[in-house]
């Protein structure tokens, strides 16, 4: 009776575990070509995997259902999927990246120098320019290329290859695959956007692991990560924050949030939004670019509809954790 029922659980699991594996096949949008050894993975996870030499691949989505995709291959702009489903094979075309290398105006003997102030540049605003910042190296700096828009005022940088980053701070090895960075010097005002996956640095000892996690901690509180998990399970008073409008006035958990179900939710509010944590000295603020804006448990949040500006913006890829990380 004991192995019966044993069976029976085992069963189950497998059923389950089963049940939540995305399979599919990655190709050359072009020339119809399976494209071997593509990233599959969700952005800013440790979960992921990578397409055979016939472009299939198969990936447990445990945990993370409610986030989206992400294909990268190298020489391909990525791709991203938010519908997709466990028994229903993907199929995914990928687009070859084209550089611009017609707008490019740094030439000559001037190129070494030129280079190393857009590298500063880059660096700067891509890993951003907090202490932690100062412990990352980009391991292939080469493989980063820069040039001039049109009106010669806009810097444009291309990787030809993912970025391998080591981020010395917190103890992560970062894969990021680069799509866009702009760069205006006019007003400073710049846009990056692409998808990383994380490892951890397996080579660091206990000491080093204890000050990791110190370090962790301390960029993990006040956060965008910590803002949304918290916003979650409605406990943003209790962590330190308060949400306020244009005007001033503290709003309630209602006034910004929409819970269609237990696992979904949304930011949503027709105006910008001020999130305070702590102190009155710790401002961020949010533009919508979407009419909402979803969410999840781990923290994640579609990015690519909010505009930030204050103190959230300055915390870029030397200050971010993946999504899995918790206080220990």
């Amino acid at each position: 009776m004991k192995k019966l029922i044993l069976l029976l659980l085992f069963t189950c699991f497998y059923l389950v575990a089963y049940n939540q594996i995305i399979t599919g096949t990655v190709f050359d949008k072009g020339t119809r070509k399976a494209i071997d050894f593509a990233s599959v993975y969700f952005n800013g996870t440790f979960v992921g995997t990578h397409s055979d030499q016939k472009g299939n691949f198969s990936l447990n989505i445990s945990g993370n259902e409610s986030k989206p995709l992400t294909i990268s291959a190298l020489g391909y702009y990525s791709v991203t999927l938010t519908k997709f489903s466990p028994g229903k094979p993907l199929v995914i075309y990928m687009s070859q990246k084209s550089f611009q290398l017609n707008e490019v105006v740094v030439k000559g003997k001037s190129l070494a120098r030129a280079r190393k102030t857009n590298l500063a540049i880059f660096k700067r605003e891509f890993l951003g320019s907090t202490s932690n910042a100062d412990f990352c190296e980009i391991t292939n700096e080469n493989d980063i290329t820069f040039n001039y828009g049109s009106s010669k005022d806009t810097l444009k940088a291309f990787a030809s290859k993912p970025l391998l980053i080591y981020n010395k701070a917190l103890g992560y090895k970062i894969t990021y695959y680069l799509d866009r960075f702009e760069y205006c010097m006019r007003d400073g005002h710049f846009f990056f956007s692409g998808n990383m996956i994380f490892n951890e640095d397996m080579a660091a000892d206990e000491t080093k692991k204890q000050l990791f996690e110190e370090r962790r901690k301390d960029a993990f509180f006040g956060s965008r990560v910590h803002f949304f998990k918290e916003l979650w399970v409605n406990d943003l008073n209790s962590a330190g924050f308060k949400v306020q409008n244009a005007f001033g006035d503290n709003l309630t958990y209602d006034k910004f949030v929409i819970l269609e179900d237990s696992t979904k939710r949304f930011l949503k509010y027709p105006g910008k939004l001020c999130i305070i944590y702590n102190s009155i000295e710790s401002k961020s603020y949010i533009t919508f670019l979407k009419d909402k804006i979803s969410f999840d448990a781990s923290g994640y949040a579609d990015m690519m509809g909010i505009s930030w500006e204050g103190e959230m913006a300055w915390h870029r890829i030397a200050d971010w954790l993946p999504y899995e990380y918790s206080i220990k």
